[in-house]
């Protein structure tokens, strides 16, 4: 429960002019007792709270006096000030309404003066003519009418001038607002008050309804009248008034109906009137004057669909429909409402309009309800479930429940709930289970896709109307099926909520049935033994949203079935532990207790805890389970709860700090977000249960500390809170260790900050249980800042919001000496040639403007004091301290990018190599974030800092924009060292030159033949550039200088220009006049940076740089918008119509870039559209896209497509762009039209703009592609659905359609290829037909049958492929049949003269493709099915002569044979033990014939190529496949005879039969598939004896590379003893041979991976075989062994292909029983020890997938029967962190075993120490310069920790080492020594040569050296351990991760 803040109620004061105040003193009493007394007091007082109640005291005052003393002056006087009072109080101070309240309870004698005291000053506020005030005048008459009597009284007085003066403001207002256009402030304050206008006339005419005056103003002369009949036409007006909002137009509405039924004489007349209006339509000659007067505009032309839908609204909300009030009329007029409705359903196309249009009709269903309880017949007829009405809002409901907008699927929903209670009420007393309505509704929703959103909501309703056993009777598995469903995210929400209203049904009626009996099994296995079984097996994302939505909905309807759920979860635990891609029991039964707890199901208040159901191993075990959801779970588990404060038990911080040991390195972002919120949830719960022991311990004496909650004394607990938060923040500080990962960087830091914000510096008298800051010492402060040099800016960042969290007395240098090297290090990253330097460098700066000693260090750097700023604002020393320091940062930053930008202008070359400038201003901008702008004490001195920062600004654009704004930026310095290329290329640099004008460009420069670009050199080449010192780089070497340097220094120049001008516009106050006092920016400066941007935007070729720009110039724009200044206001309108203006003229010389996507354009009209208030009338884009439209749309007239194309561009963008939201909708139907016209046209440039465009237009249509099938109905909506939201394509994709099938289908035999045939089949292919669509002929699917049928006819093979396949979604389900029969039908038969391959090819691709979909489809479970099977049999023997020799044509061939395999698996799915027909024999028989004929069986006579051969063979070969299957199942068939044998398929010459026959082999050969794929399928292959041989014939022979893979796996697959003995005599080889063989194909492989892995399986598999077989035989393949294991660890580098390694790993899981874990050494000790290193190498791999495979080595390690016991983790699959740990400690006990200590050790110890290659590499890199290559941040492994490794390793060897004492092997031991010895002093040396602060300007090295040292200490503390010497004897040995902590290390500059 969440308290809430009580606001803090600020009342104005009210005041009163000096005039009033001297006529309340005149009448004051000396006592000060009476009312003048009371007044004075009142408003003499300040303060607004005390003057209330003063003003509650008038009331009682005046009651005391006598009605005879009431005449007295000084109570009118008094009762004139407090009407003048009310009158001029504001409509929301609370004064007014008290003072209203007040004088509601007025006493009788006084009642008439104040009437006449508020009349005259109403009357004084009526009279106003200033515009502006008008809005307050009718706050007052609005306060008047909100239950106030005396108010509401004077209304009634001033009626006629009320109306009068409203009739002035309804005229005015209007008028007013035309004058400011462009103006969106001033206009939408004037909208604002003419809203609120019209909504007091309308309360004002109710109000007078309401009282029944009436009877004298009706009279035709009268002035109020009159006034009536005025407003009446004002209102119509108004609805025809497009200028005006809609909701001003909505409430017109209503006051036109209002007004109507006001001022009818008699009620039956009212529907009448009202009817003739919305049917637009005067049906007699008694319709009143008045109405034609003050309706007669809507009479007028034709009346806008928006008006009729206003007046439909104002009909249902203003008339009273309930109890049949209004009689027959009343209810002729409902439905002619409804039919006025429907048709404007197609016409409105405007998201508010539809939202609109939902809404009412929502009124209308509910007002029907209404007449329907009067009982009224004839409405029920008309209402009934089969009426046309009805069946009309079924089908919007239909079209609408998928609506993009969540307003209208919401009302949707609501209607269809109305529907069926109307439906109810039509036919009280009959049985809603048996009513054909509901049923055929049932039927037709269950048969739709689950992907339909509306099915779920509607299904939801008829639950709860006919109930759920009448839908579980049509199918019991609905529940799974919804569940299976629940992977997609859009769904979860639906099904989740779909599922809760069904178990609660169930429920319910279950309880109610069977009171008695136990109904709860029943409800399980419903609803909860489907939810287990997903849980168990499914995939992350369904399980996942199954737990978040549906589980807690679950355990809430039923909190007794958790204990159900954990038995049978439990029960299964031990056997199914899940994997990495399934949860498995365990995984499912912490999710299921998770959700428990965190939803109040499992308190300890109730003593059922998770301990109690639960043992700690098992949530250990899931804590480091691989799968990370499980681990996740785990952990929420423990750190959730339903109570904020419950106590966190000792169990649960030891279990919390296991996990972070080993999760904190989780590559995946979700994980670690999940991860740090839960442990923020924890910590949490420790602050806030720490409160309530402190409270417990304050209020208990000591003997009465047993705490029901805790079971032990308060205080122990707090102890053991604060020993577990220090013991976490060491754990975390320890993660933060070199080379740490960038994972274990995030989540520690994260945490770190989470615990900083969590336990703040306590203040006052507050107790906190635990601060940070206690924690926090320098040398920690350091470890923080070093993690600016990640190159991760998300770890930059926490590192400096955890700094900026902590206490500033932590943070603060006392050192000058080390700010003056911060300091000095930041400057030089600032201008470092690696773009993540820079942003080092920002937030070193953002941390050193914090510190006091930043004046002084900056001082002793410059060698001068600094110049004295002066100070303002002396009372803010903090904030001045942070001024002062970010006004001299960015002085000198400011001062050195002047000098860069100098000399950038002479050689941008040289401001590439040596000081890119765009560090410096992403320093500036970040300097500026640690600024608050608005509250500067130094403003003349910022004022001039920013007008330099925007000169510089301009300054460095123009230097770089040359390159950016070239033709081609990515290529302008030519590196060419071959002078013939490099005089090409001149031509180039000519090209560009006009717009390209930097100096550089006007020679070619030639680089050395190394690529380095000496300064010296290029300086004879180049006048402009000397050779000075300071343009060598630093220490005078050459610098090299690549077309990647320089157009990287360019664009990210631009774009951190750009970014700082947005800034500046968006944070700087802006100065609109020159006196103001705080701005800092002026209007023309402002303006200045609009022409900047424009300028930049408009003619920038590079992608980075006006990207970066759209950024910045959005800012602008969001400025711009709110800007006060009317000037400003209107300059996005203007720059966006003088830029269409640009885009519509085709100058030859505009400098717009039609290429690349017309590069910035669309960006800057993005920018200017996005910055249009959202909730005005969208004027800028209805211009932008009328103007676009009408240029994209292809005209004959065109002099040039150039404005087409940018006009296509353009319109791509804003399609594209999330922004615009549902307003970009309507244009949808046009963008389609254009782009398809677009492709027709002949230049190249348009075509590809429309394809694009079509491309965006699709995914805006059908929402962003949910997976990976192209066909899926995901993405895919129903032709109603479609045509209904974009009716305006109906017409037009039909006409097209039909040309286009025109085209394809001409008599001419010529090849006529209509450019839109591809774009229409696509759109046509996203479409599908529904169940729900009805019969309505307007928007039919059938028309577009023949034609896409036609366009199966075209000689472009995809097109007649895609025309097949958008037929499908055409044809109904019960259709398919038919629709096959007659395309078969029109099929040639074999003695035609003319055949047409191509139309033939059409129509079988359509039969096949149709045949498909019927045998997929899920709803041919009837009758009718096999017969309909039969009959399609009969059709297609007829034309089987097309699948024979002839046939000359393979490809249609091939399509025939398709059929017939497909037709086969239908047939096979029959019903079981059914005799087959003559019909079905027959068939049989010629599939027979087909393939005994083929040249399969009789061989290809030529050997030349043939179209379409390849795919004829496949399908043959797929026909002989599908043969053998049916011969096999069933021996009867008489296949056989004919049938070709498996054998010769294997050895057929060409590659892919054999490669489809090896395909099929290979599930069969596998012993875990098999059993599952032959009981899916269709039963075993014949006959597989004989292939072993085949196979081993083709491992010797084969030379197609997929063939050779395919057949090494099928021979790793087989069982080894089925052709193992059989070598020698099929290829003369013997085994050792043959294994030789397979490891040379292995090693000779590594380019290609599937071989490599085959082999490398197969020859581990026959090494496997070998040594279980010929266990005496071992010393004669002792050589192959060696090879084998020089193999495996070849295979398991790092620089391999992700399947390479994979293969190794499922290598190592195979062989660990024999090799790894067997108790006696196979391989001898060095080489097991190598295959031990291997799965250390995989377990630390990048790859998850591969770190995943191998924890599963240790798995299998850890199962067997000398290692199960050694640990509580045997059998369970572990996380890869976990899994290493285990690892090591498992070989080290394994070394025991194996009694090889004293050998094993010293090799252990020289893996701990690190390969010679690392210090190699250090010695090799530090002395000399990096080579500064753009992004490279070198070759690392982003998951692998070195350290982690090297502390299990230290941690396990420990205590052997000390066992081993006294050491057998000394002279190893010593030699081991000497060499860490040497090492450790070589790093020491290494380490002095490193420059200040290594660990920002040489992140690398410094991290190397500090690893390396780590593991040199590490190991001479082992080799002291085992010389005997005491474990501390070692000093200066520093921790390892989670061991102890990286504070520290030698020799650190």
């Amino acid at each position: 429960m969440v308290l809430k803040k009580k606001k803090d109620i600020q009342v104005a004061a009210l005041i009163v002019g000096h005039q009033e105040l001297e006529t309340l003193r005149s009448f004051a009493d000396a006592e000060g007792e009476n009312l003048a007394s009371l007044l004075l007091r009142c408003v003499q007082l300040t303060d607004g709270l005390v003057q209330i109640h003063c003003i509650k005291q008038i009331v009682p005052l005046l009651e005391k006096i006598d009605g005879n003393q009431a005449c007295d002056p000084m109570f009118q006087s008094c009762l004139d000030i407090l009407a003048n009072i009310y009158f001029s109080v504001g409509s929301k101070n609370p004064l007014k309404k008290v003072l209203a309240s007040s004088l509601n309870g007025l006493p009788e004698p006084f009642f008439a003066d104040a009437v006449r005291s508020f009349t005259c000053c109403l009357q004084e506020e009526l009279k106003s003519s200033n515009l502006y005030s008008y809005r307050k005048v009718i706050d007052n008459l609005a306060s008047c009418m909100e239950n106030f009597n005396l108010g509401r009284t004077i209304v009634m007085n001033l009626f006629k001038e009320v109306l009068q003066f409203l009739q002035k403001v309804l005229i005015e207002i209007p008028e007013e607002n035309r004058k400011f256009i462009g103006n969106h402030i001033a206009q939408t304050e004037l909208m604002h008050n003419l809203l609120l206008t019209i909504r007091f006339s309308v309360m004002l005419v109710q109000k007078v309804q309401e009282i029944g005056q009436g009877g004298l103003w009706k009279m035709p002369n009268s002035p109020v009248w009159q006034s009536m009949c005025d407003l009446l036409s004002i209102f119509s007006k108004f609805l025809r008034n497009n200028d005006l909002l809609q909701n001003i137009q909505s409430t017109s509405g209503l006051a036109v109906i209002l007004l109507i039924k006001t001022m009818c004489d008699t009620t039956e007349m009212i529907p009448d009137l009202v009817n003739q209006l919305i049917l637009h339509s005067v049906g007699s000659s008694q319709v009143p004057e008045w109405f034609m007067t003050g309706c007669g505009s809507l009479f007028v032309g034709d009346i806008p669909g928006s008006a009729l839908l206003f007046l439909c609204q104002g009909a249902l909300a203003m008339l009273d429909w309930k109890n049949g009030r209004m009689g027959h009329r009343g209810e002729k007029l409902l439905l002619d409402i409804a039919s006025v409705l429907f048709p404007l359903s197609l016409q409105l196309k405007e998201s508010s309009l539809e939202m609109f249009l939902s809404r009412i009709l929502v009124i209308w269903t509910s007002s029907a309800l209404d007449l329907l309880e009067s009982g009224s017949l004839d409405l029920k007829s008309s209402l009934n479930g089969n009426s046309d009405t009805v069946g009309r809002l079924l089908e919007y409901v239909y079209t609408h429940w998928e609506h993009p907008l969540d307003a209208v699927r919401h009302q949707t929903k609501t209607i269809f709930k109305n529907l069926l209670q109307i439906h109810q009420c039509t036919v009280e007393g009959s049985d809603c289970v048996s009513d054909p309505f509901y049923l055929g509704l049932i039927e037709s929703l269950l048969k739709l896709e689950w992907h339909v959103k509306g099915k779920y909501t509607c299904l939801s309703c008829l639950v709860d109307c006919v109930g759920i056993e009448n839908i579980l009777a049509v199918n019991k598995t609905i529940p799974s099926q919804i569940l299976e469903v629940m992977g997609d995210q859009s769904l979860a929400p639906y099904a989740s909520d779909l599922l809760e209203t069904m178990f609660k049904n169930h429920k319910n009626r279950l309880k109610s049935q069977a009171l008695c009996s136990p109904w709860i099994d029943q409800w399980h296995e419903t609803w909860v033994s489907p939810l287990l079984l997903i849980l168990r097996e499914g995939n992350l994302e369904q399980t996942t949203y199954i737990i978040d939505y549906y589980l807690p909905k679950l355990l809430k309807c039923s909190p007794e079935s958790l204990s159900y759920m954990v038995e049978i979860l439990q029960t299964s635990a031990n056997i199914n532990t899940g994997s990495c891609n399934s949860r498995g029991s365990l995984g499912a039964l912490m999710a299921c207790l998770r959700a428990a707890r965190a939803h109040g199901h499992l308190q300890s208040t109730s003593h059922v805890t998770w301990a109690s159901l639960v043992s700690s191993a098992k949530i250990k075990q899931a804590l480091v389970h691989q799968h990370c959801q499980v681990c996740i779970d785990a952990l929420g588990l423990l750190c959730e709860s339903h109570r904020s404060t419950e106590i966190v038990s000792m169990e649960e911080m030891q279990l919390v700090q296991f996990f972070i040991l080993y999760n904190l390195n989780n590559q995946s972002p979700g994980m670690r977000q999940q991860i740090c919120s839960l442990l923020q949830k924890l910590f949490s719960r420790i602050q806030e249960s720490s409160q309530v022991l402190y409270k417990l311990e304050q209020s208990k004496p000591q003997q009465e500390y047993v705490n029901d909650l805790t079971k032990e004394n308060p205080s122990e607990t707090l102890q053991h809170y604060q020993d577990f938060m220090s013991s976490i923040c060491n754990s975390l500080f320890g993660a933060l260790f070199p080379g740490s990962s960038h994972s274990t960087k995030f989540s520690a830091l994260t945490i770190l900050g989470s615990i900083a914000e969590l336990f703040p510096v306590p203040e006052g008298k507050v107790q906190s249980v635990f601060q940070l800051s206690h924690e926090i010492d320098f040398a920690r402060v350091e470890t923080i800042m070093e993690c600016f040099s990640s190159t991760f800016e998300e770890v930059k960042i926490l590192a400096f919001d955890l700094l900026m969290k902590l206490p500033k007395t932590v943070i603060h240098f006392q050192d000058s000496l080390k700010l003056q090297t911060l300091f000095r290090a930041a400057m030089d990253l600032s201008s470092s040639t690696k773009p993540y330097d820079c942003v080092t460098a920002c937030y070193l700066l953002r941390f050193l403007i914090g510190q006091e000693g930043l004046p002084a260090a900056l001082a002793a750097v410059f060698n001068h004091p600094p110049e004295p700023i002066p100070c303002q604002r002396s009372g803010e020393e903090s904030v001045t301290l942070v001024e002062r320091n970010t006004f001299m940062v960015i002085s000198h930053l400011l001062e050195n990018l002047e000098r860069e930008i100098s000399q950038a202008e002479s050689s941008l070359l040289q401001a590439a190599a040596l000081f890119p400038m765009y560090g410096r201003v992403h320093c500036i901008i970040g300097a500026f974030q640690q600024l608050s702008l608005n509250n500067l004490a130094l403003v003349t001195e910022w004022r001039h800092m920013v007008a330099k920062l925007i000169l510089m600004s301009y300054r460095l654009s123009a230097v770089v924009a040359p390159v950016v704004q070239s033709s081609s930026p990515e290529g302008l310095i030519p590196m060419d060292t071959d002078s013939e290329t490099a005089s090409r290329l001149q031509m180039i640099l000519n090209e560009i030159q006009p717009r390209d004008t930097n100096d550089y460009f006007n020679q070619v420069k030639m680089t050395k033949t190394h690529n380095s670009l000496d300064f010296e050199d290029l300086a004879a080449g180049v006048p402009m550039i000397t050779t000075s010192a300071e343009m060598k780089g630093k220490e005078g070497q050459s610098c090299d200088v690549t077309a990647q340097a320089v157009l990287v220094c360019c664009w990210r120049s631009m774009k951190e220009v750009s970014l700082l001008l947005g800034m500046l516009c968006q944070l700087i106050p802006l100065q609109s006049v020159p006196e103001a006092p705080d701005g800092l920016v002026t209007v023309e400066q402002v303006k200045n940076i609009g022409d900047y941007f424009k300028q930049h935007l408009l003619q920038s070729r590079h992608r980075g740089a006006f990207e970066l720009a759209y950024t910045g110039f959005v800012k602008l724009t969001q400025v711009l918008t709110r800007c006060p200044s009317e000037g400003l206001q209107r300059l996005p309108e203007q720059w966006l119509r003088e830029v269409l203006e640009e885009v519509k003229s085709s100058d030859p010389s505009s400098k717009l870039c039609a290429t690349r996507r017309s590069a910035g354009i669309p960006f800057y009209i993005q920018a200017l559209l996005a910055s249009e208030p959202k909730k005005g009338r969208m004027d800028l884009l209805k211009i932008t896209m009328k103007e676009l439209i009408s240029l994209a749309v292809p005209s004959g007239d065109s002099q040039s497509s150039v404005p087409q194309v940018h006009a296509l561009n353009i319109l791509r963008a804003l399609f594209r762009d999330t922004r615009l939201g549902e307003n970009i909708i309507p244009y949808v139907a046009d963008g389609i039209q254009a782009a398809i016209l677009g492709f027709t046209s002949p230049v190249w440039a348009v075509r590809n703009s429309s394809t694009l465009l079509f491309s965006s237009l699709i995914t805006r249509i059908f929402g962003v592609k949910r997976g990976k099938d192209e066909h899926s109905k995901k993405n895919r909506m129903t032709g109603r659905e479609f045509f209904s939201r974009f009716p305006a394509l109906y017409p037009f994709l039909l006409k097209q359609l039909e040309v286009v099938a025109d085209t394809v289908d001409s008599d001419s035999s010529e090849l006529k290829l209509h450019p839109n045939l591809f774009l229409l089949l696509l759109i046509l292919g996203r479409l599908y037909p529904s169940p729900m669509d009805g019969a309505s002929s307007a928007l039919s699917m059938a028309p577009f049958v023949p034609f896409i049928r036609r366009c199966g006819h075209s000689a472009v093979y995809r097109s007649r492929e895609m025309a097949a396949r958008a037929l499908v979604p055409f044809v109904m389900i019960d259709q398919i049949p038919n629709t096959i029969q007659s395309l078969l039908s029109e099929l040639p038969k074999c003695t035609d003269l003319c055949i047409r391959q191509n139309h033939v090819h059409g129509l079988l691709l359509q039969v096949f493709h149709l045949l498909q979909s019927y045998s997929d489809s899920k709803h041919r479970a009837n009758s009718n099915f096999q017969q309909e099977l039969t009959d399609i049999t009969v059709c297609i023997q007829a034309k089987l002569w097309l699948a024979k020799r002839q046939n000359p044509c393979l490809v249609t061939r091939a399509v025939c044979i398709d059929i017939l395999i497909l037709l086969t698996r239908c047939l096979d799915k029959g019903p079981k033990g059914s005799q087959p027909g003559p019909t079905i024999c027959d068939f049989w028989d010629e599939v027979g014939t087909i393939i005994s004929e083929s040249e399969l069986k009789t061989g290809i006579p030529t050997s030349s190529a043939i179209p379409g051969l390849i795919q004829y063979l496949q399908s043959l070969t797929r026909l002989v496949i599908a043969a053998m299957f049916a011969t096999a199942a069933d021996p009867s068939e008489k296949i056989k005879d004919s049938s070709i044998p498996l054998v010769q398929l294997l050895q057929s010459g060409f590659p892919e039969v054999r490669l489809l026959t090896l395909e099929t082999l290979l599930p069969f050969m596998a012993p875990a598939v098999s059993e599952k794929k032959t009981g899916e399928e269709r039963g075993p292959l014949p006959s597989l004896s004989d292939v072993g041989e085949v196979l081993l014939k083709m491992a010797k022979e084969e030379n197609h590379q997929e063939c050779f893979a395919k057949v090494l796996k099928i021979l790793h697959c087989m069982d080894v003893s089925q052709w193992f003995p059989r070598i020698e005599i099929c290829i003369h080889q013997t085994p050792k041979e043959f294994l030789t063989w397979t490891m040379n194909v292995a090693n000779a492989s590594s380019e290609r991976i599937k071989i490599q892995s085959g082999a490398l399986k197969l020859a581990s598999k026959l090494v496997t075989h070998h040594v279980q077989m010929y266990k005496e035989g071992l010393p004669l393949i002792e050589m192959e062994l060696k090879q084998w294991v020089q193999l495996v660890a070849s295979c398991c580098g790092g620089e391999l292909q992700t399947e390479t390694r994979l293969a190794a790993a499922d290598v190592l899981i195979s062989i660990t029983p024999v090799f790894l874990t067997n108790q006696h050494l196979i391989l001898g000790l060095p080489d097991t020890l190598t295959l031990w290193k291997c799965v250390f190498i995989l377990l630390q791999s990048e790859e998850q997938s591969v770190r995943d495979r191998a924890a599963e080595v240790v798995q299998a390690a850890l199962s067997q029967e000398n290692t199960c016991q050694t640990t509580e983790f045997s059998f369970c699959l572990v996380n890869a962190s976990m899994a290493l740990d285990l690892a090591v400690a498992l070989l080290c006990e394994l070394l025991q075993q194996w009694d090889q200590l004293a050998a094993g050790l010293p090799i252990l110890l020289d893996w701990l120490l690190g390969e010679d290659d690392d210090i190699k590499n250090c010695t090799e890199n530090t002395p000399q310069v990096e080579e500064d290559f753009v992004f490279d941040k070198g070759e690392v492994n982003f998951w692998a920790e070195t350290l982690t490794y090297v502390s299990h390793l230290v941690k396990h060897l420990s205590p052997l080492c000390k066992k081993s004492w006294p050491s057998q092997h000394p002279r190893e031991i010593s030699q081991l020594r000497e060499a860490a010895s040497r090492q450790n002093q070589h790093l020491s040396q290494l380490s002095k040569e490193l420059p200040p602060t290594p660990e920002f300007s040489k992140t690398t090295d410094y991290t190397r050296l500090c690893i390396l040292k780590q593991r040199t200490l590490a190991c001479l503390k082992l080799v002291d351990f085992l010389d005997g010497k005491e474990e501390n004897s070692r000093a200066g040995l520093l921790g390892l991760p989670y061991l102890l902590s990286f504070n520290s290390i030698e020799n650190k500059a």
